[in-house]
Parts: C-alpha cells; sequence; structure tokens
C-alpha cells in the first residue's frame, strides 16, 4: 500500500479537515489521554503491543507507527497538522510506557521512531520466552480454579505463544494441513 499524505480542505477563512482523515483530531483527544490501561514494562511487550495497536487503529493513527502517513515536508501545507498528530500519537505512546521506557525514548523525534526503537528493543521473538511460556502452559493445572478461570489462562498462554512463534506464510497444497496441525 502506498504511502499516504493526507490533504487539507481549506476555506477562506479557516482550514477544516475530515472526521475520517488520519490527521483529523477529536476535540477529546488531548496528550494526557491513556488509550490502554496495559503499560509496557518490558516484560509484556505483545500484549501491549496489541492493545496499543488496536486503540491506535481505532483512532485512525496507525499509520504514524508503521510509516504508512509520511512526514511531509516542512514547507508543504500539511507539515503543521501532520507534526500536531505525530506529537499526539508519541504522547500517547508515551502515557503507556514505565518511567524508566519512557525516558529512554522521549527525545525521539517521530512516533514511528519510537514504536521502531520499542520494536527493535522489546519485539524480538527469543528462545528464553518461548521457553518460559511452554513451561507455564506445561505447569498449569486447573487445581481449585473454576474450569473457566483455569481455561482463560491456558488460552492466553497459548494465544501469546502463538503470536510469539510465527510460521511462515504458506501457500502450497498442505498450508491447510499445517493449519490444522497448528490449532491442534
Amino acid at each position: 500500500m502506498p504511502s499516504q499524505t493526507p490533504q487539507i480542505n481549506s476555506s477562506s477563512s479557516q482550514t477544516q479537515i475530515n472526521f475520517s482523515d488520519p490527521l483529523y483530531l477529536h476535540p477529546s483527544d488531548h496528550p494526557g489521554m491513556i488509550l490502554v490501561t496495559k503499560q509496557l514494562d518490558g516484560s509484556n511487550f505483545g500484549s501491549w503491543k496489541k492493545a496499543i495497536t488496536i486503540a491506535l487503529s481505532a483512532k485512525n493513527k496507525l499509520g504514524f507507527v508503521n510509516g504508512k502517513i509520511v512526514k511531509p515536508s516542512s514547507d508543504h501545507a500539511n507539515f503543521d497538522v501532520w507534526q500536531r498528530c505525530n506529537d499526539m500519537v508519541m504522547s500517547w505512546i508515551l502515557n503507556t510506557l514505565s518511567s524508566d521506557i519512557s525516558e529512554s525514548v522521549l527525545y525521539s523525534s517521530s512516533a514511528e521512531e519510537i514504536w521502531k526503537d520499542l520494536e527493535d528493543r522489546y519485539g524480538q521473538s527469543n528462545g528464553a520466552k518461548l521457553y518460559q511460556l511452554q513451561k507455564e502452559i506445561s505447569d498449569l493445572t486447573q487445581g481449585s480454579n473454576d474450569l473457566a478461570t483455569y481455561f482463560t489462562k491456558l488460552k492466553k498462554c497459548w494465544d501469546e505463544l502463538n503470536a510469539l512463534s510465527t510460521i511462515p506464510n504458506c501457500t502450497c497444497a498442505d498450508a491447510h494441513e499445517m493449519q490444522a496441525f497448528q490449532q491442534n
């Protein structure tokens, strides 16, 4: 998908942005807004990333972190509007980080830069995390929990393991069989 630089609709007296445009900020949007209650502490990157991705998508701002909304040149009519939205997204992300992590990315110049930095640091699927999840699954017992609580804990571990374990996308004849194997 090509990068997009949204256009501003101008009238003679004021500039208006369509509410479906990624550069649109709702009057209730503010820098202190907490988009997700899950704070990134370094050990929960997968679940934090999923939560913040959903929130940014709902706000139509995911393009600021994934690079699809390109920063216009400083002399472009959209530059100030883009900068304001980027700053808003940066503040929303910073609000969901632990203080140590927040301080380490505070001087980043864009939401995309923060996102890439966090991905590089915490988004690496590693053997230790995979092992920890596999061990947690094998050690999990129902004990005194009701079935729904036990299943919820088990499903959380399996979903996280599935998110970390990336299987290459296969379009061959055995793809259906591979998908069934993974589900089992």
